[in-house]
């Protein structure tokens, strides 16, 4: 059984997410999408929201498990029995920085494997990031989140608003 981790922030869980997770899904017989556990950087959303809000939007998907963790990223591959990384790569940007991940994990492990990704095309400039700051300002990113982490971020970011 060959079982592959896809680790992020996911804060929040964007569609480019959701692609890269239901594409990485039919190339392993399971998928761990791992939720860091990074308490240096501030998010909008906790660790047991966004795993509640991954296992919402990922219900539907075969083989996909949903867990967080923090530490080394080659330890959780250990504990999870896998031993491919996928990463998605939106720009050059994210390959310069996710290549020198890649090479540290292996370094770390010989067993560690990173395959990139590239999202759908009409996914490549979602970062979660850039979600959370257009809709602090108001704007529409409902073709951006799944509706559930849509509703969610206009709780979080704009209490006063209504979902369109």
């Amino acid at each position: 059984m060959k079982r592959a981790v896809y680790p992020g922030s996911f804060d929040p869980p964007t569609n480019g997410h959701l692609d890269i997770i239901r594409r990485s899904s039919r190339l392993f017989d399971g998928l761990v999408v791992a939720v860091l556990e990074n308490e240096g950087k501030s998010p909008l959303f906790s660790v047991p929201e966004r795993v509640d809000l991954l296992r919402s939007v990922t219900a539907g998907v075969a083989g996909v498990e949903i867990q967080s963790f923090s530490g080394l990223l080659v330890n959780f591959l250990t504990k999870v029995d896998a031993s491919v990384v996928i990463r998605g790569i939106r720009a050059v940007s994210d390959y310069e920085y996710e290549l020198q991940m890649a090479l540290m994990n292996r370094e770390l492990s010989e067993h560690a494997e990173t395959i990139f990704m590239i999202p759908a095309v009409e996914y490549t400039y979602v970062s979660s990031r850039l979600v959370k700051e257009v809709c602090r300002l108001g704007g529409d990113v409902s073709n951006l989140v799944p509706p559930t982490v849509l509703s969610r971020l206009h709780e979080r970011l704009n209490p006063a608003s209504r979902v369109r």
